[in-house]
């Protein structure tokens, strides 16, 4: 089976179209599937903004709703595009959002925001892997969607640490629970790289007291080093793209819309 594994697209139909679409059997994506300009600037500028000690923007409901739907179109309209050539399996990054906290967002600002699961699993080919592992002709395949691990809180000590460090545990918890569910994968398709591992935090564009650290997950390193996956596919550390082994374990990050074509 010919897999073809793609990092973060986000948006890039132009990159996309390059690759070796028609030699897939299957397509594996590591999340950040649609652009997220206005959401990165939006979220980049506040983290600068409280570092300085200056208040944050409070931007309006219409600006909350068009990067959202900027991320949202952007995403359908790539989705669409691979779903004509293979099956694809995609996972979820920290650009797309879950229907419970898009219903969540939606009634914050006050505007009806689509629900970006619900119009996925609706095309034809197309199957969301967020904590699932799938059997695809005799190949496992698991997929953990984006969390924020609590060594990330503890390490980058982003604005309200308590309460974000709280919700991190629960999350790593969670996630830990899922991963260990998984037995005997062949490819694990993660957003996030493992700790230390291809994570270094260097990418001109990222809040300045970011630069130089590490910001993989632990839950995955630990996953991996005690399960050995054959291939752990992620992205997430977009300049961090590259290879590199744990154990018996081929790790990629694939950074933002680089790909691997691989036999297996």
């Amino acid at each position: 089976m010919k897999v073809l594994a793609i990092g973060d697209p986000h948006g890039n139909l132009e990159g996309i179209s390059k690759m070796p679409l028609k030699e897939a059997d299957i397509i594996l994506l590591t999340g950040d599937i649609g652009s997220a300009n206005l959401m990165r600037k939006m979220s980049f500028d506040n983290v600068e903004r409280l570092a300085k000690g200056l208040p944050k923007i409070e931007y309006s409901p219409t600006q909350k709703k068009r990067a959202f739907m900027e991320a949202y179109n952007s995403s359908m309209k790539l989705i669409r595009h691979l779903a004509r050539f293979a099956p694809v399996f995609t996972i979820f990054g920290n650009v797309e959002s879950s229907n419970r906290d898009t219903k969540a967002e939606s009634k914050k600002i006050g505007l009806k925001l689509p629900l970006l699961y619900d119009s996925l699993i609706r095309i034809p080919q197309v199957s969301v892997i967020n904590g699932k592992g799938v059997d695809i002709s005799g190949l496992k395949v698991g997929g953990i969607g984006y969390f924020e691990d609590s060594c990330w809180v503890r390490e980058f000590k982003p604005s309200k640490y308590q309460k974000r460090l709280k919700k991190a545990v629960k999350d790593t918890h969670k996630a830990s629970k899922i991963l260990n569910k998984f037995e005997g994968l062949d490819i694990l398709v993660a957003h996030q790289p493992p700790l230390g591992i291809l994570d270094k935090v260097s990418f001109s564009g990222a809040p300045k007291s970011w630069l130089g650290k590490h910001a993989g997950s632990k839950a995955l390193l630990d996953y991996i080093k005690r399960r050995q996956p054959r291939y752990v596919f992620c992205g997430h550390i977009h300049e961090a793209a590259g290879e590199a082994r744990i154990g018996r374990t081929q790790v990629y990050n694939l950074g933002c819309c680089e790909y691997r074509l691989i036999d297996i």
